[in-house]
């Protein structure tokens, strides 16, 4: 049985970041879900977008991103909706439109060869025993079981790592749907919509190469019903969708308390949205993803005595900041509130182009 000094659970963006920081410090093992190539196998359900704080974790490292990752177009706004007081607003956000799964593909390429990776593969069970955490996962067709030091749970929504440690912590969770369809809009552009009929989360499009997305985050029992009633109401505001070409659907996250980050014990380590590390506002997660991975690349290499303690210390900020993100949502969630904050204008750039009139649930014609 082999011994390893960190066993990363997960390569999505915080898994692929840690392996990468920690190649040649450390004696490193990672297991992922996703083959290592094409588009077989698992997918991450996700709309694909940069965030600022994002692209400053690159600079950081000094990486750019290859141009078979970007998509197309780049849109510099988001069309905000508020479906129940009729309003649109433009806001200025300076994302970057992405392939997610063509992103999520090239961060694990950029992973060291001295950092073991088993492809297409599946954690079965762990277990700490003697001062070292025990590994069970299925990968190349047989069982194997290693021992290591460290574990890392970067395996988002459904951590099994954050379930083991926290077998009765219960945080908020919403079934993320997403489907595509083939543009049709005569001009591109990304929304936010919020609509408290179908959720008191919200819910999003995207133009993407070709392609319309539009999906949302709703309750997990009847969430499928709501997503295809704000479909048809969206059709009132000029949303064109057609025949979808394909259609997604995950679990997300949705911190509401501080409590709800919780960052790991006993010589395990949660980052990224296993950890909760995952905005309120927006569910953007690919920022607190690679944030928190740098942070524990950090805490890993010092080898403070107790290490879980301060791993928590030091993302102090970072926690501090995903709780203004709750702060935030609670606000914009609130129709009243939204309401608000929309017919004042505030940061809203009217678009050169001239919006149809949308007909209001009174039968009134608001121009916007």
């Amino acid at each position: 049985m082999e011994h390893f000094d960190v066993a990363i659970i997960g390569l999505g963006p915080a898994g692929a970041a840690l392996a990468r920081q920690l190649s040649g410090k450390m004696r490193v093992i990672a297991l992922d879900k996703k083959r290592q190539s094409g588009n077989e196998g698992f997918t991450k359900p996700c709309g694909g977008l940069l965030a600022p704080d994002a692209q400053r974790s690159f600079i950081r490292d000094g990486i750019t991103l290859p141009v078979d990752v970007i998509a197309n177009p780049q849109i510099f706004s988001v069309k905000t909706i508020d479906t129940a007081a009729s309003l649109t607003r433009n806001y200025q956000r300076s994302y970057i439109n992405i392939n997610r799964h063509a992103f999520d593909l090239w961060l694990k390429s950029l992973i060291p060869d001295d950092v073991r990776i088993y492809h297409d593969s599946l954690c079965r069970k762990i277990w700490h025993e003697d001062g070292k955490w025990h590994v069970i996962f299925r990968a190349d067709g047989w069982e194997q079981q290693i021992t290591a030091r460290y574990l890392v749970g970067a395996d988002g929504a459904n951590s099994l790592v954050r379930r083991h440690l926290y077998p009765q912590h219960q945080i908020r969770k919403y079934v993320a749907i997403q489907q595509w369809f083939a543009e049709q809009h005569p001009v591109p552009f990304y929304s936010c919509i919020f609509d408290n009929d179908a959720t008191d989360c919200y819910s999003w499009s995207i133009s993407k190469d070709g392609f319309f997305i539009f999906g949302g985050a709703y309750p997990m029992k009847d969430g499928q019903a709501r997503f295809e009633a704000l479909k048809t109401k969206m059709e009132t505001f000029h949303f064109q969708f057609g025949k979808p070409v394909k259609s997604e659907k995950c679990t997300v996250l949705f911190p509401s308390r501080w409590s709800d980050f919780v960052c790991g014990e006993k010589n395990a380590f949660l980052i990224g949205e296993a950890a909760g590390f995952i905005s309120a506002s927006s569910l953007e997660g690919i920022s607190y993803a690679l944030d928190s991975a740098e942070i524990l690349k950090c805490v890993l290499l010092q080898g403070a005595p107790d290490i879980n303690n301060a791993y928590r210390k030091a993302t102090r900020k970072l926690r501090i900041k995903l709780y203004g993100k709750i702060l935030k949502s609670r606000a914009l969630t609130s129709a009243q509130a939204r309401k608000w904050i929309m017919q004042s204008g505030i940061a809203h750039i009217p678009s050169g182009q001239k919006e149809q009139p949308t007909v209001t649930p009174g039968g009134l014609i608001e121009e916007h």
